[in-house]
């Protein structure tokens, strides 16, 4: 049985995942490159969640934290490097 935590984790995931895959499929319709900045950013949030769902809940002995905070760092600068392009 999965703890309520462990449900919120995955849930997390399914979301960020389920974004990703939304934006990605959006982007092949439009071609509009904001679109596909904003689905690699929630593709590497799906990792991130990803990584907090293994640091919290899988390998709670180990350290994950540089994981989950250059991941989390990678989905921003993607989305910030998909605003800077769309202003040129």
């Amino acid at each position: 049985m999965l703890s309520l935590e462990a449900v919120i984790y995955l849930l997390c995931v399914l979301t960020s995942g389920l974004c990703a895959w939304l934006l990605s499929a959006a982007f092949r319709r439009r071609r509009q490159s904001l679109l596909l900045w904003s689905a690699l950013c929630f593709g590497m949030l799906t990792v991130n969640n990803l990584v907090v769902l293994a640091d919290m809940i899988v390998l709670p002995d180990f350290d994950l934290s540089l994981a989950r905070a250059l991941t989390a760092l990678a989905a921003g600068i993607l989305l910030l490097w998909g605003f800077v392009r769309g202003m040129e």
